[in-house]
């Protein structure tokens, strides 16, 4: 499998997201010699304006150097919103405040900005881009590895420790190279927010999801099994949320419904949002997976029999984290 490795993502260092969790992952794959690990080329930003606004993107390029010009001191600082548009306000005016811009490109106050947050973002859509690409020239399947993670990025929006929408740049680019259909399946444990959000009202990607339910983990807002699209994508999205204390059996069939509903769509490719947070051993789960059934998920995936990126978004670091990674990925590769 041809791995694209995100050299640039210790940039981005927040406390709260820490990056050797890249590194252990890169270290498993090697130790069991699934393929070769390569960095991407760069894309140029037109590429990220299929996906996200250019005044978002405007932002997150400048957003550092501002802060910064406000108070050098603010160096030290990691850089976090304290106010964000809450239910009935507008979104569509930019104030002009340095504040106010903070807060309405997101969603929470957990995804804080660093000096290096630009080019570490950056960095990974290449990689998913990238990625995407590989698949065109003939890979089976490909890995972006990649940190910060995407799938809680919106068009226009950061949150969730993430910034632009890996997932879904990888989606596109499939599309603008020639595929009309395009299915993404999500498996971290958390909703994927973002991802439903930019594709709700599009029938060119079927988005299906198979999270924790929303009513007790995050994001809490969005993937209810009632959100299944808008307008024109009305049916192409599918969430699956889960209870917590769902063990493998439970998790396997959802798993098998959305099989079943990506079947249906014909996609000509997959783009797999790969968070292994399911696992029973991760801090911030509630599921009860195991190493093995992440090989199982792999394989499952590989049944399918489609061209397949895959894109690195959650995992807390665990002993297991890089086996758990390895293991779809291999489990993938042993289907073929």
């Amino acid at each position: 499998m041809l791995t694209f490795f995100n050299e640039h993502h210790a940039q981005h260092a927040p406390a709260s997201e820490p990056p050797q969790r890249i590194d252990v992952v890169a270290n498993e794959f090697t130790r069991r010699g699934l393929g070769r690990i390569v960095t991407p080329h760069g894309v140029p930003l037109t590429s990220l304006e299929r996906i996200h606004t250019p005044r978002y993107l405007h932002f997150l390029r400048s957003a550092w150097n501002e802060w910064l010009s406000l108070d050098p001191r603010n160096a030290e600082r990691d850089l976090v919103p304290s106010v964000w548009p809450g239910q009935g306000m507008r979104r569509d005016v930019e104030p002009d405040t340095f504040t106010g811009r903070l807060g309405l490109y997101a969603f929470d106050s957990t995804t804080p900005l660093t000096a290096g947050t630009w080019t570490a973002a950056k960095t990974g859509a290449d990689c998913a881009i990238n990625a995407a690409h590989a698949l065109r020239l003939g890979e089976r399947g490909t890995f972006a590895l990649t940190r910060p993670p995407g799938h809680h990025a919106g068009a226009d929006y950061c949150g969730g420790f993430c910034f632009l929408n890996n997932a879904a740049l990888a989606a596109q680019h499939l599309l603008d190279d020639g595929l009309q259909r395009v299915a993404i399946l999500d498996i971290d444990y958390h909703h994927g927010n973002g991802t439903q959000d930019i594709f709700y009202r599009r029938k060119d990607v079927l988005v299906a999801s198979i999270h924790a339910d929303p009513r007790t983990d995050y994001p809490y807002y969005a993937g209810h099994a009632d959100e299944t699209g808008a307008g024109a994508g009305l049916g192409f999205n599918l969430n699956v949320p889960l209870p917590r204390g769902t063990a493998a059996a439970q998790w396997f069939l959802a798993l098998e419904t959305a099989c079943v509903k990506m079947a249906g769509f014909s996609p000509q490719a997959l783009v797999v949002s790969l968070g292994v947070d399911g696992f029973s051993g991760d801090p911030r789960s509630h599921f009860g997976l195991a190493s093995g059934d992440f090989l199982r998920i792999g394989e499952r995936i590989g049944f399918l029999g489609l061209p397949t990126v895959f894109v690195f978004e959650g995992g807390s670091v665990v002993p297991e984290l890089g086996i758990n990674v390895v293991n779809v990925l291999e489990g993938f590769e042993t289907a073929a």
